[in-house]
């Protein structure tokens, strides 16, 4: 979102690609604002919480997964008992189970 939040005391402008950008009212920095849409106080917040809800959405999909995969050791464990290794590393692997029992 332009790594600007909505501010008070702000104008607002939109990229093309819905990014938010706030602007100080004195002009300082309409330099800046080149090539963007300006949008009401209103509009940029819906904008913003709609970034939101798209950042969160992906986080919480990641995350539920993740929670539910197995573990990356159970998973090489897996491939390494179906064989799924070479055979250079499935000799590899075999000398430090060996080596470390369970107990």
């Amino acid at each position: 979102m332009g790594g600007t939040l909505l501010r008070l005391k702000m104008k607002h402008y939109k990229d093309k690609a819905g990014n938010i950008f706030a602007y100080p009212l004195d002009g300082s920095q309409d330099h800046l604002i080149e090539e963007k849409e300006k949008v009401t106080d209103k509009q940029a917040q819906k904008l913003i919480e709609a970034k939101q809800k798209e950042v969160f959405n992906a986080l919480s999909y990641a995350n539920k997964r993740r929670k539910d995969y197995p573990t990356i050791g159970d998973q090489l464990d897996d491939l390494f008992k179906a064989g799924a290794f070479s055979k250079e590393m499935a000799k590899k692997i075999k000398s430090v189970k060996d080596k470390y029992p369970k107990e």
